[in-house]
């Protein structure tokens, strides 16, 4: 499983993306905050990666969960 951050602009909000293996996007969701994160992936992730994710993961960077 792979996540993407998108920057939104002033009228679109941010964006995490949630793509499988083959990069078939599972999921789209707002970032609204770690919390949320951890309930939109199928399987649990710790909240300080949900808090990295969150608040640190660069906009753009494919990062591998």
């Amino acid at each position: 499983m792979y996540i993407i951050k998108t920057k939104g602009t002033f009228k679109i909000p941010d964006f995490v993306q949630i793509r499988d293996e083959n990069f078939i996007l599972v999921n789209h969701f707002k970032l609204n905050n770690a919390s949320e994160i951890s309930e939109r992936i199928d399987y649990s992730i710790s909240k300080e990666k949900a808090e990295y994710i969150n608040h640190k993961l660069p906009f753009g960077i494919l990062y591998k969960l």
